[in-house]
């Protein structure tokens, strides 16, 4: 068996690669839906079924478990899935398998609490908030499922979205670094004029982002820190194994990448985040 990774291009490969650094014996299967991307803009059922499909050829493969390692998947579907779609797959299936998304280690890691934990309500004032700021697609901006959730934990951190409908696609392209540069200090710019000042903290809310990870440490203030959505996914991922062994990950440090688009190369930006040549096969 496998653990399958998943996401609308290579933006998911930021998570797979930290993956494999912690877990090198295992069995990885990655699925770009690149024939569909970006879901940023799509509509909520689209994004849903898309998700869908991409898990049932991932576990058609033989992944016992999948990660969507993408914030609009597992904003807009996963929910769906786990409670709707899920139950009766597993019976059809005949075997243990799960979806897990990357949005919950992520508040986790912002927080600094347990997803179960829910802050009281107070009528306290909060003397000093911290602000985080979220880079996102405009789907998962429209979700508002950070705001929500961090909410419901910390009072005392006020979170501000910020859509970024082009830089998906210029990564997944494989755009100038010039013009990713551009792209990327004039969203940090919006962001800092609705705020006021610069956030105290930044999330980088959609997994093609850690690809250019540097472009924003370099736009925002030196001593602003970034939550690094792939490290955060990899230490909830190494927990959730400790308590459900009966998800099988495999032994034979199998890797492929698979996808819906043009198989083949992918561009000099991804290649060189990889660290070598990366060639994907046909879905």
């Amino acid at each position: 068996m496998a653990i399958g990774v998943f996401d609308s291009g290579v933006g998911g490969l930021s998570v797979h690669h930290r993956l494999v650094e912690r877990f090198p014996s295992a069995d990885f299967i990655y699925l770009a839906d690149q024939a569909n991307t970006p879901y940023g803009g799509r509509p909520g059922e689209e994004i849903v079924a898309l998700t869908r499909a991409g898990c049932e050829r991932l576990f058609a493969q033989g992944c016992d478990l999948v990660v969507l390692a993408c914030n609009t998947a597992s904003g807009i579907a996963l929910r769906r899935l786990q409670q709707t779609w899920l139950p009766h797959y597993r019976r059809a299936l005949g075997r243990p398998v799960n979806v897990l998304g990357i949005i919950v280690p992520t508040i986790e890691a912002a927080t600094g609490l347990p997803w179960e934990h829910e802050a009281e309500r107070r009528g306290d004032k909060v003397e000093k908030l911290d602000i985080l700021a979220v880079f996102s697609t405009p789907a998962t901006a429209n979700s508002r499922v950070y705001e929500i959730e961090i909410d419901k934990r910390r009072q005392d951190v006020a979170v501000f979205s910020q859509p970024c409908p082009d830089l998906a696609g210029l990564i997944e392209q494989g755009a100038p670094r010039g013009v990713l540069a551009a792209e990327v200090e004039g969203q940090v710019r919006a962001i800092t004029l609705r705020i006021g000042r610069p956030p105290d903290r930044a999330i980088l809310g959609c997994t093609h982002y850690e690809i250019v990870a540097d472009l924003f440490r370099d736009a925002l203030p030196p001593r602003t820190p970034l939550i690094h959505q792939p490290q955060a996914t990899a230490d909830a991922l190494a927990r959730y194994f400790e308590r459900h062994p009966e998800y099988a990950m495999g032994s034979g440090a199998v890797r492929r990448f698979l996808t819906t688009g043009r198989p083949g190369a992918q561009s000099s930006l991804v290649e060189a985040f990889w660290g070598g040549p990366l060639s994907f096969e046909s879905a």
